[in-house]
Protein backbone atom coordinates (compact mmCIF):
# COMPACT_ATOMS: atom_id res chain seq x y z
CA UNK A 1 0.00 0.00 0.00
CA UNK A 2 2.58 2.08 1.05
CA UNK A 3 4.32 1.71 -2.46
CA UNK A 4 1.73 2.05 -4.37
CA UNK A 5 1.13 5.73 -2.27
CA UNK A 6 4.67 6.79 -3.44
CA UNK A 7 4.23 5.62 -7.06
CA UNK A 8 0.65 8.10 -7.53
CA UNK A 9 3.01 10.64 -5.80
CA UNK A 10 5.29 10.28 -8.51
CA UNK A 11 2.88 10.37 -11.25
CA UNK A 12 1.23 13.76 -9.32
CA UNK A 13 4.80 15.01 -9.24
CA UNK A 14 5.43 14.57 -13.60
CA UNK A 15 1.81 15.53 -14.26
CA UNK A 16 0.90 18.97 -14.24
CA UNK A 17 -2.90 18.14 -14.62
CA UNK A 18 -4.95 17.00 -17.39
CA UNK A 19 -1.97 14.43 -18.23
CA UNK A 20 0.14 17.54 -19.03
CA UNK A 21 3.96 17.69 -18.70
CA UNK A 22 4.97 19.32 -15.05
CA UNK A 23 6.00 23.22 -15.37
CA UNK A 24 9.59 21.49 -14.41
CA UNK A 25 9.60 19.25 -17.63
CA UNK A 26 7.90 21.82 -19.71
CA UNK A 27 10.83 24.54 -18.68
CA UNK A 28 13.32 21.36 -19.49
CA UNK A 29 11.78 21.04 -23.06
CA UNK A 30 11.70 25.06 -23.56
CA UNK A 31 15.81 25.10 -23.03
CA UNK A 32 16.46 21.47 -25.60
CA UNK A 33 14.48 23.12 -28.05
CA UNK A 34 16.91 26.35 -27.66
CA UNK A 35 19.87 24.70 -27.62
CA UNK A 36 19.14 22.25 -30.92
CA UNK A 37 17.69 25.36 -32.64
CA UNK A 38 21.35 27.17 -31.54
CA UNK A 39 23.08 24.37 -32.76
CA UNK A 40 21.33 24.19 -36.14
CA UNK A 41 22.70 27.86 -36.05
CA UNK A 42 26.10 27.77 -35.27
CA UNK A 43 26.15 24.66 -37.56
CA UNK A 44 24.79 26.80 -40.74
CA UNK A 45 22.23 23.89 -40.73
CA UNK A 46 19.96 27.03 -40.60
CA UNK A 47 21.50 28.90 -43.22
CA UNK A 48 22.28 32.57 -42.60
CA UNK A 49 19.13 34.33 -44.89
CA UNK A 50 16.73 31.30 -44.96
CA UNK A 51 13.25 31.43 -44.71
CA UNK A 52 11.31 28.96 -43.40
CA UNK A 53 8.30 28.39 -41.35
CA UNK A 54 7.74 27.15 -37.73
CA UNK A 55 6.21 23.65 -38.81
CA UNK A 56 9.41 23.11 -40.47
CA UNK A 57 11.43 23.47 -37.71
CA UNK A 58 9.78 22.25 -35.13
CA UNK A 59 10.50 18.80 -38.18
CA UNK A 60 14.02 19.57 -38.07
CA UNK A 61 14.35 19.86 -34.09
CA UNK A 62 11.80 17.00 -33.04
CA UNK A 63 10.17 19.50 -30.50
CA UNK A 64 6.36 20.62 -30.55
CA UNK A 65 4.79 23.75 -31.32
CA UNK A 66 5.43 25.09 -27.69
CA UNK A 67 8.50 24.30 -26.86
CA UNK A 68 9.75 25.45 -30.52
CA UNK A 69 7.98 28.82 -30.50
CA UNK A 70 9.31 29.37 -26.78
CA UNK A 71 13.09 29.21 -28.38
CA UNK A 72 12.40 31.37 -31.90
CA UNK A 73 11.08 33.66 -29.26
CA UNK A 74 14.27 33.97 -27.43
CA UNK A 75 16.37 33.82 -30.48
CA UNK A 76 14.55 36.26 -31.88
CA UNK A 77 15.38 38.55 -28.91
CA UNK A 78 18.89 37.88 -29.43
CA UNK A 79 18.81 39.18 -33.27
CA UNK A 80 19.47 35.40 -34.85
CA UNK A 81 15.71 34.89 -35.85
CA UNK A 82 13.97 37.82 -37.46
CA UNK A 83 9.99 36.34 -36.89
CA UNK A 84 7.80 37.89 -40.08
CA UNK A 85 4.34 37.84 -39.00
CA UNK A 86 2.29 36.13 -41.52
CA UNK A 87 5.11 34.83 -43.23
CA UNK A 88 6.93 32.57 -41.39
CA UNK A 89 10.89 32.90 -40.21
CA UNK A 90 14.15 34.37 -41.34
CA UNK A 91 17.48 33.60 -40.31
CA UNK A 92 18.98 36.88 -39.79
CA UNK A 93 22.27 36.96 -42.44
CA UNK A 94 25.61 37.31 -41.34
CA UNK A 95 26.91 41.27 -41.29
CA UNK A 96 30.39 41.04 -40.91
CA UNK A 97 30.60 44.63 -39.98
CA UNK A 98 28.26 44.57 -37.50
CA UNK A 99 29.96 41.80 -36.28
CA UNK A 100 33.19 43.15 -35.87
CA UNK A 101 31.51 46.01 -34.34
CA UNK A 102 30.30 44.17 -31.62
CA UNK A 103 33.37 41.98 -30.73
CA UNK A 104 34.71 45.53 -29.07
CA UNK A 105 31.61 45.11 -26.71
CA UNK A 106 31.80 41.42 -26.14
CA UNK A 107 35.77 41.90 -25.22
CA UNK A 108 34.83 44.77 -22.39
CA UNK A 109 32.09 41.87 -20.97
CA UNK A 110 34.50 38.84 -21.76
CA UNK A 111 36.79 40.53 -19.41
CA UNK A 112 34.67 41.78 -16.61
CA UNK A 113 32.89 38.14 -16.82
CA UNK A 114 36.59 36.18 -16.97
CA UNK A 115 37.65 38.60 -14.05
CA UNK A 116 34.87 37.96 -11.66
CA UNK A 117 34.95 33.85 -12.61
CA UNK A 118 38.81 33.70 -11.87
CA UNK A 119 38.54 35.50 -8.77
CA UNK A 120 35.19 33.73 -7.21
CA UNK A 121 35.95 29.91 -8.76
CA UNK A 122 34.84 27.75 -6.53
CA UNK A 123 36.52 24.16 -5.81
CA UNK A 124 34.12 22.58 -8.62
CA UNK A 125 34.44 25.15 -11.10
CA UNK A 126 38.51 24.47 -10.72
CA UNK A 127 38.31 21.07 -10.82
CA UNK A 128 36.26 21.77 -14.13
CA UNK A 129 37.88 24.02 -16.18
CA UNK A 130 41.42 21.46 -15.04
CA UNK A 131 39.27 18.38 -16.49
CA UNK A 132 37.70 20.39 -19.87
CA UNK A 133 41.87 21.59 -20.05
CA UNK A 134 43.32 18.32 -19.45
CA UNK A 135 40.48 16.84 -22.33
CA UNK A 136 41.45 19.96 -24.34
CA UNK A 137 45.53 18.93 -24.56
CA UNK A 138 44.57 15.38 -24.52
CA UNK A 139 42.71 15.74 -27.41
CA UNK A 140 44.30 18.44 -29.42
CA UNK A 141 45.33 16.74 -32.48
CA UNK A 142 42.25 14.88 -33.77
CA UNK A 143 39.05 17.30 -32.35
CA UNK A 144 36.31 17.61 -34.89
CA UNK A 145 34.94 20.86 -35.11
CA UNK A 146 32.00 19.86 -33.89
CA UNK A 147 33.52 18.36 -30.86
CA UNK A 148 35.37 21.56 -30.02
CA UNK A 149 32.10 23.94 -30.44
CA UNK A 150 30.30 21.20 -27.85
CA UNK A 151 33.25 22.05 -25.77
CA UNK A 152 33.53 25.57 -26.35
CA UNK A 153 29.74 26.09 -24.86
CA UNK A 154 30.64 24.03 -21.81
CA UNK A 155 33.36 26.53 -21.09
CA UNK A 156 31.22 29.22 -22.00
CA UNK A 157 28.98 27.91 -19.26
CA UNK A 158 31.66 27.02 -16.94
CA UNK A 159 32.96 31.10 -16.82
CA UNK A 160 29.30 32.24 -16.61
CA UNK A 161 28.47 30.21 -13.61
CA UNK A 162 31.95 30.88 -11.91
CA UNK A 163 31.11 34.41 -12.34
CA UNK A 164 28.25 34.34 -10.55
CA UNK A 165 25.92 37.08 -12.03
CA UNK A 166 22.95 35.53 -13.73
CA UNK A 167 22.23 38.59 -15.48
CA UNK A 168 26.10 38.42 -17.59
CA UNK A 169 24.44 34.97 -19.44
CA UNK A 170 21.52 36.57 -20.58
CA UNK A 171 23.65 39.61 -22.14
CA UNK A 172 26.57 37.05 -23.24
CA UNK A 173 24.79 33.76 -24.35
CA UNK A 174 23.64 35.26 -28.23
CA UNK A 175 27.35 36.76 -28.71
CA UNK A 176 28.91 33.42 -27.47
CA UNK A 177 26.34 32.01 -30.51
CA UNK A 178 27.19 34.90 -33.12
CA UNK A 179 30.82 33.94 -32.60
CA UNK A 180 30.61 30.36 -32.29
CA UNK A 181 28.89 30.41 -35.69
CA UNK A 182 31.83 32.89 -37.19
CA UNK A 183 34.32 30.41 -36.03
CA UNK A 184 32.54 27.32 -37.49
CA UNK A 185 32.51 28.90 -40.78
CA UNK A 186 36.11 30.23 -40.58
CA UNK A 187 37.46 26.73 -39.54
CA UNK A 188 34.68 25.28 -42.12
CA UNK A 189 34.75 26.96 -45.47
CA UNK A 190 38.02 29.11 -45.27
CA UNK A 191 40.88 27.61 -47.29
CA UNK A 192 43.56 26.58 -44.56
CA UNK A 193 41.79 27.58 -41.65
CA UNK A 194 40.38 24.31 -40.76
CA UNK A 195 43.33 24.09 -38.30
CA UNK A 196 41.76 24.36 -34.31
CA UNK A 197 45.58 24.80 -32.63
CA UNK A 198 44.99 28.02 -32.80
CA UNK A 199 41.37 28.77 -30.97
CA UNK A 200 42.24 25.91 -28.54
CA UNK A 201 45.64 27.10 -27.51
CA UNK A 202 43.48 30.06 -26.34
CA UNK A 203 40.67 28.45 -24.50
CA UNK A 204 43.30 26.58 -22.53
CA UNK A 205 44.98 29.88 -21.13
CA UNK A 206 41.69 31.10 -20.02
CA UNK A 207 41.18 27.86 -18.51
CA UNK A 208 44.40 27.22 -16.59
CA UNK A 209 44.12 31.02 -15.31
CA UNK A 210 40.48 30.85 -13.62
CA UNK A 211 41.91 27.20 -13.14
CA UNK A 212 44.48 28.86 -11.01
CA UNK A 213 42.35 32.02 -10.05
CA UNK A 214 45.02 33.80 -11.73
CA UNK A 215 43.04 37.23 -12.28
CA UNK A 216 45.01 39.27 -14.45
CA UNK A 217 46.07 36.19 -16.18
CA UNK A 218 42.50 35.46 -17.38
CA UNK A 219 41.66 38.92 -18.52
CA UNK A 220 44.86 38.95 -20.48
CA UNK A 221 44.10 35.44 -22.26
CA UNK A 222 40.44 36.82 -22.96
CA UNK A 223 41.67 39.93 -24.84
CA UNK A 224 43.94 37.20 -26.61
CA UNK A 225 40.75 34.69 -27.82
CA UNK A 226 39.18 38.00 -28.61
CA UNK A 227 42.23 39.42 -30.79
CA UNK A 228 42.41 35.70 -32.37
CA UNK A 229 38.64 36.19 -33.56
CA UNK A 230 38.93 39.86 -34.86
CA UNK A 231 41.67 38.06 -37.22
CA UNK A 232 39.23 35.82 -38.43
CA UNK A 233 37.04 38.58 -39.92
CA UNK A 234 39.58 40.42 -41.92
CA UNK A 235 40.56 37.04 -44.28
CA UNK A 236 36.69 36.56 -43.59
CA UNK A 237 35.61 39.85 -45.69
CA UNK A 238 37.51 39.12 -49.19
CA UNK A 239 37.85 35.72 -48.89
CA UNK A 240 34.76 34.10 -48.09
CA UNK A 241 31.90 32.99 -50.41
CA UNK A 242 28.86 35.36 -50.11
CA UNK A 243 26.32 32.84 -49.93
CA UNK A 244 27.25 31.65 -46.97
CA UNK A 245 26.13 34.80 -45.54
CA UNK A 246 22.95 35.44 -47.15
CA UNK A 247 22.24 32.15 -48.80
CA UNK A 248 19.37 34.27 -51.10
CA UNK A 249 22.33 36.08 -53.01
CA UNK A 250 22.33 35.02 -56.49
CA UNK A 251 25.32 32.57 -57.50
CA UNK A 252 27.64 33.87 -60.30
CA UNK A 253 27.32 32.22 -63.34
CA UNK A 254 24.70 29.73 -62.28
CA UNK A 255 27.63 28.33 -59.97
Amino acid sequence: MARRKRALEVVRAEDDGEGKPSRRNRLNFFELAYQRIEELLVHCELKPGQFMTMLELQHMTGFGRTPVHHAVNRLSNDTLIIIRPRHGLHIAPIDLTRERMLLGLRRDMERFVVRLAADRASLSHRNQALHIERLLRERRASLTLDEFNSIDRRIDALVLDAAGEPFLVHTLRPLHTLYRRIGYIHHRFMPGQADLSGTIDRHLAILNAVANRRVEDAVKASDALIDYMGEMFTGMETGIDPRLLDCSIEPLLGA
